[in-house]
């Protein structure tokens, strides 16, 4: 339990870290570290809102029979924040071609309006998620004794492990222009999205709520390919490869395990889920194009306003 602990402590953690460090960095090189505590607001009102959940979870809640509710609620959050943040890969993108002229006092302008509930709302949303999907974790690997995963060596351990990275990575890109971390910031955002939307399709697939066009001969849901053989994406498929085929998989579930919260990796997607998720990156690859053309446009009408 102490691995499992370990392992599911760092990624959730290391994730929240991630994009609310990109998030003040962010700020910070634009010269908006005023927007910084509101940042933290809604950091400590998900970190309130996640125990809340534990606590219920743990005094309330009976083990399984509600796990309707929880994927309800999963399936909310992810989709919300899969939309917030590609609005932030959007935005970032559409600053980092606008390095010129008086760019902290349009940022401070936007933000102005309704600033502090996105900042709140972002960072709210990034942490809670994080925090509720330990709750549920914790629950799965302990029968319903949160407490005792709480309080083993692994979680504490994870939740340090994911500090020192996340302080490491960003100590890196403190040397890299603004202009290049708007860019590779924007891949670890628009990845995280992109595997929070087909963990939601999946899971509404799984509870019935989304249906496929491809079933298999028993009515379940059809997969287009099976990679279990090269990386399961939990342990439990793993364990549950080996016990069919008396082989062990190439990569580890562990590993699968980390990508599948991490990525939105899926060992057997159905066609929906594969499509949706290459789709996702199509489309904001081409809104991004059409904001460099928009942005060149613009360019070119003030050079010949200037001329």
């Amino acid at each position: 339990m102490n691995v499992q602990s370990f392992l599911i402590t760092f990624r959730e953690a290391f994730e929240a870290i991630l994009i609310v460090g990109i998030i003040m960095t962010y700020l910070k090189r634009i010269g908006q570290t005023q927007w910084n505590k509101w940042v933290w607001v809604g950091v400590v009102l998900a970190l309130a809102a996640s125990y809340g959940v534990a606590l219920v979870f743990q005094t309330v809640l009976t083990g399984f029979a509600t796990m309707g509710s929880q994927n309800y609620l999963k399936i909310g959050i992810m989709l919300v924040s899969c939309v917030l943040l590609s609005h932030m890969v959007l935005f970032m993108g559409e600053q980092s071609r606008s390095m010129q002229g008086k760019l902290e006092n349009k940022i401070s302008a936007i933000l102005t309006v309704g600033g502090v509930l996105n900042m709140i709302l972002h960072s709210f949303l990034v942490v809670v998620r994080e925090g509720v999907e330990t709750v549920f974790f914790f629950a799965a690997i302990t029968g319903g004794d949160i407490q005792k995963a709480l309080q083993s060596w692994g979680a504490l351990i994870g939740l340090i492990a994911a500090l020192i990275v996340g302080y490491l990575f960003f100590k890196g890109t403190r040397k890299i222009q603004l202009k290049t971390f708007f860019r590779i910031t924007s891949v670890f955002l628009m990845m995280i999205a992109g595997g929070l939307l087909v963990q939601a399709v999946g899971i509404m697939q799984d509870i019935g709520i989304m249906g496929t066009v491809y079933k298999t001969a028993g009515g379940e849901v059809g997969e287009i390919y099976n990679l279990t053989a090269i990386m399961p994406e939990h342990p439990l498929d793993e364990t549950q490869h080996i016990r069919d085929t008396g082989e062990q998989p190439l990569i580890s579930g562990q590993v699968g395990i980390f990508f599948k919260a991490f990525l939105g990796y899926t060992q057997n997607p159905s066609v929906e889920e594969f499509v949706l998720y290459w789709a996702f990156y199509l489309v904001i690859i081409v809104m991004q194009g059409l904001q460099k053309k928009r942005h060149e446009k613009l360019q070119s009408a003030q050079s010949l306003t200037g001329a």
